[in-house]
C-alpha cells in the first residue's frame, strides 16, 4: 500500500491537547504518512493543525463523514461513547467512529468516566508512547496489503 493511501484521523474536542499530542507522536515515527485532524469544534481543530495535522475539518457531519473512509481513527476514548468529551460528541459521531472498519487507537481519560481494568494508571506520556506504537505498527500491517 503507496503511504498517500493510508488514511489516518485523529479526533478530538475540547481544547484538541490529546489530539495534537498524538499527532506530532505519530508524526515524528512516520512524518510521510498524512493525518486528518477531526474536531468536534473548532478550537480542537485548529490545535491539532498545529501539532502538524496536513488538513482539518470540523463538526458532527465532517468526523461522520470522514470516519467511514480511515485505516486509523485515534483520540481520547470519549470519542467512542455519545455525548463523550463533556458532551461534545454527539451520538452521530459515536456511531460513525464505532462503526468504521478503521482501527481505533484510544488514549484513556478519567474525564470521561471510563475505567479500564489494566493496571495501574499511567500518566499520558505513558498512553501516547503506547499509541506510537500501536500507530507504527498498524502502518507496517497497512503498507504490507
Amino acid at each position: 500500500m503507496k503511504h498517500g493511501r493510508i488514511r489516518v484521523a485523529v479526533v478530538d474536542g475540547q481544547g484538541g491537547g490529546i489530539g495534537k499530542a498524538l499527532i506530532e507522536r505519530f508524526k515524528q515515527v512516520r512524518p510521510d504518512i498524512a493525518v486528518i485532524a477531526l474536531g468536534t469544534n473548532a478550537v480542537a481543530t485548529a490545535n491539532m493543525i498545529k501539532g502538524g495535522a496536513n488538513d482539518g475539518a470540523t463538526g458532527e457531519n465532517a468526523v461522520a463523514f470522514n470516519a467511514a473512509k480511515m485505516h486509523i481513527l485515534a483520540g481520547p476514548i470519549g470519542i467512542l461513547m455519545p455525548n463523550g468529551l463533556l458532551g461534545e460528541l454527539t451520538p452521530k459521531m459515536a456511531e460513525a467512529i464505532g462503526a468504521s472498519d478503521a482501527v481505533k487507537i484510544v488514549i484513556p481519560s478519567r474525564q470521561c468516566n471510563i475505567r479500564l481494568a489494566d493496571g495501574t494508571n499511567q500518566s499520558i506520556k505513558f498512553y501516547l508512547e503506547a499509541a506510537a506504537q500501536i500507530f507504527e505498527e498498524e502502518i507496517r500491517a497497512l503498507e504490507g496489503l
